[in-house]
């Protein structure tokens, strides 16, 4: 309650001239607010400063946004090629760097995935963005995919169990857990700072596309490999440049859907929400939906001192899938923006070679992209400033 107050009266405070009042903020006051009370001063600083530009803005991503491209034009992001400004963050995975074939030397293919990781990480650190990291998470037996659609009835029902302590591919989780603490604790920015990253694991859980779905594991057996993940990597490897993320699909319409997997407000930082489906084609009902499953996020980060995200969306074009008309300046919008809701940041997914999900220069939808970007309340970097201090 203390630190609630505390929090409270900054936010009166801030609304108040900085020549009236000079204004003193307890990082040990945000740090109660968080899931790791040794956070680092960075990391901290992030968490506060997200959770209060949501108030008046939200930051815009892209997953892969430094490296993957529309017809492979290398350069810079799409989003920047398009309109002169760069991503507010990044998407990243932890998949090329936790791979069974990542051997660690310079010749390997995965091994060079995750040196490039590293340097779009620093390099969105560097210029003032920030990082989230998702991990599609290979299945422990044979640790070829992470589609359930591609594995056998074995694999599908046992792969997370298998993982749980006392399973028999808990060490081997275990040791994935060791090599995501040591590439993290490792990123450091060009300043010699560790970089602070957004880590949503088991993520779009509520659906069974994945081998930790709904269908192949209960909501305590979740909770329990939720907490036990961020035990291990807080208090056992001692990793502290963490803010960490729960993000279903969207298949809740009230808050006891979406808390069923819930693993507590002492392992969450971020409420988070991937949907793809409520903007396919499903016109201002899909977009009614989308903000009503956000305000549901929105009105919970209030009310526990977390931070509410649209954590994965978009809708791919193709040589056969043409864009939606005020797809970004209207849609989007306002599924981010109306009934008064407080997003941080939305992140789309990344490019490819023949689609899309964010325009670059020149294509059908790049100047409703413009649009988006030019509302009031969207940000790009340009709009943020020193996410990494705590500013009085």
């Amino acid at each position: 309650m203390k630190y609630l107050i505390h929090f409270l009266l900054f936010l009166l405070l801030n609304s108040c001239s900085k020549k009236e009042i000079e204004i003193v903020i307890d990082p040990v006051e945000i740090r109660n607010m968080m899931v790791d009370k040794n956070a680092t001063d960075e990391t901290t600083a992030l968490f506060y400063n997200l959770k209060t530009f949501a108030k008046t803005n939200f930051a815009i991503g892209q997953q892969d946004a430094f490296n993957h491209f529309y017809q492979n034009i290398s350069g810079p992001s799409d989003i920047k090629k398009n309109t002169g400004k760069d991503v507010a963050m990044i998407g990243l995975d932890f998949s090329f760097i936790n791979d069974d074939l990542n051997t660690g030397q310079p010749e390997n293919w995965f091994y060079q995935q995750e040196i490039k990781i590293r340097q779009d990480a620093i390099k969105a650190y560097d210029q003032g963005s920030f990082v989230t990291f998702c991990w599609h998470f290979r299945e422990p037996y044979k640790g070829l995919d992470f589609y359930t659609d591609k594995m056998d009835d074995f694999t599908k029902q046992n792969a997370f169990k298998s993982i749980l302590p006392g399973g028999e591919n808990h060490e081997y989780y275990k040791k994935k857990l060791d090599k995501i603490a040591d590439f993290t604790t490792n990123l450091h920015g060009s300043d010699g700072k560790q970089i602070p990253i957004i880590f949503r694991p088991f993520h779009e859980f509520d659906g069974s596309w994945f081998w930790w779905g709904a269908d192949y594991c209960t909501s305590a057996e979740y909770k329990s490999m939720y907490t036990f993940t961020v035990e291990y990597l807080r208090d056992t490897k001692g990793v502290h440049n963490i803010i960490y993320a729960f993000s279903p699909d969207n298949r809740f319409f009230t808050i006891p859907d979406y808390l069923y997997r819930y693993p507590g407000d002492s392992y969450v930082d971020v409420l988070g929400m991937d949907n793809y489906g409520d903007f396919d084609n499903q016109g201002d009902a899909g977009v009614e939906r989308a903000n009503n499953k956000l305000k549901i996020i929105s009105d919970l980060a209030r009310q526990r001192n977390k931070i509410a995200a649209l954590t994965e969306t978009g809708y791919q074009i193709t040589e056969s899938r043409a864009p939606q008309i005020q797809f970004f300046s209207s849609k989007i919008y306002k599924a981010l923006t109306n009934q008064n809701i407080e997003i941080a940041y939305v992140q789309f997914w990344g490019n490819s070679e023949k689609a899309y999900f964010v325009p670059a220069a020149n294509l059908p939808d790049s100047q409703d992209f413009i649009d988006f970007i030019n509302q009031p309340r969207a940000a790009l970097l340009d709009d943020l400033t020193d996410i990494y201090r705590i500013n009085k």
